[in-house]
C-alpha cells in the first residue's frame, strides 16, 4: 500500500461508503468510520487527533489483510495527518488485543472476534507491558473502544463533509510540525 496525501485519504473514505461492513447489512464501512470519529469526538472534544484516528482507523482494510489493517493504515496516513493520528490507527488492534488480555468484561462484535486469532490473540504478558509503556497507551484504548462503540447500523451521526475541516486542521498541523524539524 502507498502512501496518501489528504485528497486521496477523502477520497478513499469517501469509496468506504459503497464497501459493506462484515459487521451487517445496510451497514458501510464509511458509516463505521464516522460512528468512531463520532464517539471519539463525544469522549475526547478537544483531541482532534483522536477523532481523526478514529475517521481513519480502518483505511487499511484490504481484503485478507485484517491482521496487518492497522499497520498498512498507519503507513498509509502519516504521511498526510502525521506521527500520532499514525501511530494511534497502527495500535488500534494491539489495544483490542490488549484489552482481551485484562479486562474480563471485554465484549467484541462476533467479526471482531473471528479477526482476533489472525491478529495474535490475546497479548502475553511481556507484550502487554510494552504496550502500556507506549506514548499512546490510553489513546489507543480510547480509540478501541470508539472502534467497538461504532457498530450500530442506522445511528444518526454527522456525515464526512462535517469532517473535512478537521482533517485539514490535522494535516495543517502535521505539515508544520514536519517543516519545524
Amino acid at each position: 500500500m502507498t502512501t496518501a496525501d489528504l485528497p486521496d485519504l477523502v477520497a478513499r473514505l469517501t469509496a468506504l461508503g459503497s464497501v459493506v461492513s462484515p459487521e451487517g447489512p445496510g451497514f458501510t464501512e464509511l458509516d463505521h468510520a464516522l460512528q468512531c470519529a463520532f464517539e471519539l469526538s463525544v469522549t475526547h472534544p478537544e483531541d482532534l487527533e483522536l477523532q481523526v484516528a478514529g475517521l481513519v482507523h480502518d483505511i487499511g482494510h484490504q481484503p485478507g489483510d485484517d491482521d496487518a489493517h492497522g499497520r498498512l493504515g498507519a503507513e498509509l496516513v502519516r504521511p498526510a495527518l502525521g506521527d500520532r493520528v499514525a501511530d494511534l490507527v497502527g495500535a488500534h488492534v494491539p489495544a483490542k488485543r490488549y484489552l482481551v488480555a485484562v479486562d474480563p468484561g471485554y465484549a467484541l462484535s462476533s467479526v471482531s472476534v473471528a479477526s482476533l486469532a489472525a491478529q495474535g490473540g490475546a497479548l502475553l504478558p511481556a507484550d502487554r507491558r510494552a504496550f502500556e509503556s507506549s506514548p499512546h497507551f490510553a489513546d489507543a484504548v480510547a480509540l478501541r473502544r470508539a472502534d467497538d462503540a461504532a457498530k450500530t447500523p442506522g445511528r444518526p451521526v454527522p456525515p464526512l463533509e462535517a469532517w473535512t475541516s478537521v482533517l485539514e486542521r490535522v494535516a495543517s498541523v502535521s505539515r508544520s510540525a514536519g517543516r519545524a524539524r
